[in-house]
């Protein structure tokens, strides 16, 4: 009878060489390679082949098998080589399905001379097609099987129970014995004993008999009994199964005739759509945007979704994106309530107010503070707006310090004289130190301005004092009761009077040296805003000229569209100096890139304009932006040639200059061999023959132009003139000719 094979229970694939398993802080495994620096939640695959999961379930009994044989004393056998026993092909493709003697299954393509352990997407339904009729065809020869076996059965039955009838029938006739078998060897009895004796003897004999076939017969039918009730079990089993596999044959004839729907084992998405979904996980999680990826994973790693990208990469860059779109949601939604809820007036009113403490503050310096601040453009159509409201700003906050300060003057004037210590001929060091607890004494901000105020009130008290010397020889001339009080109205009145003309001396002063110091202030703020000016109208010029041909006039309309050159703070003079500069400086940009383009198509010095892909370069980038035409272009090229000509007339008498062996033979053949040794000895030339003396001027005169020739031959800038090889010439010549004899040093000689 044919048996269901066993069920494969799938096990995880091992790890690829480097990664490490790990268990983080949730209870969540992650894996870890130390090579590569990379952590991920999902398990990697390795490259190469998979374990098929038959073989990786056999390996425990495997291993339990060379345990026992191990205890036993027995080395275990070698495992077989695995290798392929049966080969399917599989219908309608170039396909085989091969099953090892393991029982692992791969797939291997006759053409390609591929093999994969998995099934490959071009053949999943003939696959899926084969195994269904593999299934019909088994079912079917699973009834046969039982057919036969229940027919083999039933045979087995009838042959055990024809047994046991034959050897019962046997049994019975063995028993009856032949009288003269039988052998007696007891003495002769009595005859009444010996008749008693046989008498008994028959019964017991008979009753043996009857007593073993009964206890056979119970054995026999026990046994048929247990064997008819396995039978029966085993009959139920089988109906079971049979009704199962019949189920499964209308189900998957059912299937076979209707149309079939394949339930793929996941779907297949596009990189967009894979992020679109891995994006609306994120949202669904509320991910913070400011958060890390690290921080982050372990929130929705566990999601389906997750692994809708296909690498950690991937899923990484949808991360990104999906934070820099929430943030952007999320500022956009605090602009839009911000700008609901609040008065740009107001924030701009609030912002003056926090920021600018001191009316020395500059608008430009301001601006590039604040200009990216919502607060500051949130109000106002332009900047010429907001400067003007910062200036108007500028003239209250110097009103509010002007009335602060008087008022502390005032208040400072009071403290003195309620103290009673300000009296002519007192010191401030000594009356400070009775007044420094006061805040009054702390609102005059400056020391140096406490003791000019105490100086003035001093000297307006001794004025009040001489003037009101001589009222008492003036009293007794007045009615008694009249001459007091007006005396006390006269002193107050002149104490006012004093008081006020103190006061105004002392803001005059002020004033002045405020005057003074503004004007310092707008001096400086005037060199400051030139440069500014001159930086922004440079900036200006470079977004709006970019035409090297443009006049200042036809480009002045398009300039006075630009705020940059309408508020510029420099003069005329100075803005046509700027202009010129940039129109020059581009005009030597797009020279130097016609240049090149001559250097490109005119490799040689004798290369004529004719030569030259004229066509090309008219239309060319720089010949277009200069608004050239033929001949101005063949001028351009006459004057870079000559240009080019100098330059490298002045390389070739450099190299002159470098070459050691022109400069030495070319010096030692001016020598004068007057009065002068110009030999040597042979040996120091490396000849081991006798020592004879070599005259150096000799040698010099061998050395000839072509020596120097060979030698100058490989240099760049000797071979640029080949096309003027007598005028090259020439010019070596008239190097050698300028060169002077060497100075000569005195050697002494060694003893």
């Amino acid at each position: 009878m044919a048996t269901i094979p066993p069920p494969v229970y799938s096990v995880p694939p091992p790890l690829p060489p480097g990664w490490t398993e790990h268990m983080g802080p949730a209870g969540q495994p992650y894996y870890f390679n130390a090579q590569t620096g990379e952590s991920t939640y999902v398990r990697p695959l390795p490259a190469f082949p998979i374990i098929p999961q038959a073989a990786a379930a056999a390996l425990p009994a495997t291993a339990a098998v060379a345990g026992a044989a191990a205890a036993a004393g027995t080395a275990p056998k070698k495992p077989k080589k695995e290798k392929p026993v049966v080969k399917t092909p599989i219908p309608g493709t170039e396909w085989l399905r091969v099953i090892t003697n393991e029982g692992n299954t791969f797939y291997t393509h006759t053409g390609r001379k591929q093999s994969v352990w998995t099934v490959p997407e071009e053949i999943k339904e003939a696959v899926e097609q084969l195994e269904r009729e593999e299934a019909l065809k088994k079912a079917r020869e699973a009834e046969e099987a039982a057919k036969r076996a229940e027919e083999e059965r039933a045979k087995e039955v009838e042959r055990i129970q024809r047994e046991v009838h034959e050897k019962v029938s046997k049994r019975k006739a063995e028993e009856v014995m032949p009288v003269d078998e039988i052998v007696v060897s007891k003495k002769a009895k009595v005859a009444g004993e010996a008749e008693d004796d046989e008498d008994m003897g028959d019964e017991d004999d008979e009753d043996d008999e009857e007593s073993e076939e009964e206890e056979w017969q119970r054995e026999a039918a026990a046994q048929l009994a247990k064997e008819a009730e396995e039978e029966k079990r085993r009959q139920e089993e089988e109906k079971k199964r049979q009704e199962e596999e019949a189920r499964k044959l209308k189900e998957a004839e059912k299937q076979k005739g209707m149309p079939q729907i394949n339930m793929p084992e996941r779907v297949d998405l596009s990189i967009d759509e894979a992020k679109a979904l891995f994006k609306t996980l994120l949202r669904e999680k509320n991910i913070n945007p400011l958060h890390p990826w690290d921080t982050s994973l372990p929130l929705f790693v566990s999601d389906p979704r997750y692994v809708l990208l296909p690498s950690v990469s991937a899923r990484r860059e949808a991360f990104d994106e999906y934070c820099r779109e929430r943030a952007r949601e999320l500022r956009e939604s605090k602009v839009k309530v911000e700008k609901e809820t609040l008065d740009p007036r107001q924030e701009f009113e609030r912002l003056l107010k926090e920021e600018v403490k001191s009316t020395r503050t500059s608008w430009t310096e301001w601006r590039r503070q604040w200009k990216k601040d919502r607060r500051f453009y949130g109000w106002g159509r332009d900047d010429r707006e907001r400067e003007k409201r910062f200036r108007e700003y500028l003239k209250e906050l110097g009103e509010q310090k002007r009335v602060a300060a008087l008022k502390a003057e005032k208040d400072f004037f009071a403290l003195l004289k309620e103290s009673g210590l300000a009296k002519p001929g007192a010191i401030w060091k000594d009356i400070k130190k009775h007044l420094v607890s006061d805040p009054r004494y702390d609102a005059v901000g400056s020391s140096s301005l406490r003791e000019e105020l105490f100086n003035t009130y001093i000297k307006a008290g001794a004025s009040d004092a001489s003037a009101q010397s001589p009222a008492p020889s003036n009293a007794s001339e007045l009615p008694s009761g009249q001459a007091p009080v007006e005396d006390e109205e006269e002193k107050e009145r002149r104490r006012r009077e004093r008081k006020e003309r103190a006061v105004r001396e002392r803001e005059e002063k002020v004033r002045a040296e405020r005057s003074k110091v503004e004007a310092d202030i707008d001096r400086s703020k005037l060199g400051l805003t030139k440069e500014e000016g001159e930086l922004e109208f440079r900036t200006m010029l470079t977004d709006a000229i970019r035409d090297p041909q443009v006049s200042w006039e036809t480009v002045q309309p398009q300039l006075q569209k630009d705020p940059r050159f309408v508020n510029s703070p420099l003069p005329l003079n100075q803005q046509l100096h700027l202009f010129h500069a940039h129109v020059n400086a581009l005009r030597v940009k797009h020279l130097a890139n016609l240049h090149a383009l001559f250097a490109s198509n005119a490799p040689a010095l004798n290369t004529p304009f004719t030569a030259l892909p004229v066509a090309s370069l008219l239309s060319s980038l720089p010949a277009t932006k200069l608004g050239y035409n033929v001949e101005d272009l063949e001028r351009e090229y006459d004057k870079w040639q000559r240009e080019r000509w100098t330059e490298a007339r002045a390389a070739f008498d450099q190299m002159l200059g470098e070459n050691s062996f022109v400069e030495f033979w070319g010096r030692l053949g001016k020598m004068d061999a007057k009065g002068v040794n110009v030999s040597i000895k042979n040996e120091d030339l490396g000849d081991d023959e006798e020592e004879e003396q070599v005259d150096m001027k000799a040698l010099a005169k061998n050395v000839d132009l072509k020596e120097m020739i060979k030698v100058l031959k490989n240099d760049k800038r000797y071979l640029v003139f080949d096309h003027v090889p007598e005028q090259r010439e020439q010019w070596l010549r008239d190097y050698l000719s300028q060169l002077s004899a060497p100075t000569l040093s005195v050697h002494v000689p060694e003893k």
